[in-house]
């Protein structure tokens, strides 16, 4: 299937969903985007001492997407996060403390990771969000070792669910597909996300390799599923393999920021957001959204700000 926008898009998915899915969907989006701005000017100020890497600016769908349709699993702590691949997105769509973040990267000890983490590892045991350390790929072990050990609890307590993310470069690495073929043969409550944007720091996938990840997870029998960041469509499919697990979702993205140092992608094959801007104008939300966009930028702006007082 070739990579595009449109890659297995449902169409016209939006205006079935809630009129406040939507905007918390947006607003989740925004939050992420606007965030992600902020890292980029205060590092390029040279405010931020550590290095920069994965921001998750062009994917922010993915991440509130799935944070939509797993709701229920977030409220009653039944969900565990392993999020190596440009991980800020998924902390702030699943319930982390901006504020929080913002000092992690800041190296202050009042970030959630005490700020030794930085911004590769961020790590909050009160979202069940766990850091990385830096081995590509290792999160996807580390992730159905931990869904394993869910099994082996009291039956009242087996329901819980685990979210494996990386990139397509990570999801290359052998022990993380010896992970993800193990659990099949153990039917483990996982859920990988593959966000693909094309990219092993600058290579492409086409001169890395000739197969498909997609392709590789069905041999390895899990449920699996291609397409693109259209974040209806993702939590349309996501609703479905949250409840057929191991399963396997290679989402075509495009990365804003290159990888690493917050330096802008030299050019963006689309635009997510803006093509979330005109579905939702479509169904009529304009209004609604330009003032959730606006508060949002607002707000990141502030809460940068008041941070570096």
């Amino acid at each position: 299937m070739e990579r595009n926008s449109q890659t297995n898009v449902l169409a016209n998915l939006a205006s079935s969903f809630p009129v406040e899915t939507n905007l918390e969907l947006f607003r989740k989006i925004c939050d992420n985007k606007y965030f992600e701005r902020e890292v980029c000017n205060t590092y390029h100020e040279k405010k931020v001492k550590m290095p920069v890497f994965y921001l998750s600016g062009g994917s922010e769908t993915i991440p509130a997407a799935l944070s939509i349709i797993l709701k229920e699993e977030i409220r009653q702590k039944r969900l565990n996060i392993f999020a190596q691949h440009r991980s800020h997105g998924y902390y702030l769509a699943f319930g982390g403390d901006p504020v929080k973040l913002v000092d992690e990267l800041l190296a202050r000890p009042t970030g959630c990771a005490k700020g030794m983490g930085g911004s590769a590892s961020i790590h909050c045991p009160n979202i069940g969000m766990y850091g990385h350390d830096g081995l590509m790929g290792s999160n996807i072990p580390i992730a159905v070792g931990y869904a394993l050990g869910t099994v082996f609890e009291r039956p009242q307590n087996n329901n819980k669910l685990v979210l494996a993310i990386a990139g397509d470069a990570a999801m290359e690495e052998d022990y993380a597909q010896a992970g993800i073929a193990w659990s099949h043969l153990r039917s483990l409550p996982v859920m990988f996300i593959c966000e693909d944007n094309n990219y092993s720091v600058m290579t492409e996938v086409e001169v890395r390799r000739k197969w498909k990840m997609v392709d590789v997870a069905r041999a390895y029998k899990l449920n699996s599923l291609e397409f693109s960041d259209d974040p209806w469509t993702i939590m349309h499919y996501g609703r479905m393999l949250k409840e057929t697990t191991p399963s396997f979702m290679n989402i075509f993205t495009c990365r804003q920021y290159a990888h690493n140092f917050g330096l802008p992608q030299q050019s963006l094959e689309w635009d997510r957001f803006n093509l979330v801007k005109q579905e939702l104008n479509r169904i009529g939300l304009e209004n609604a959204i330009n003032e959730i966009e606006e508060n949002s930028r607002l707000r990141m702006e502030d809460l940068w700000k008041q941070a570096l007082q």
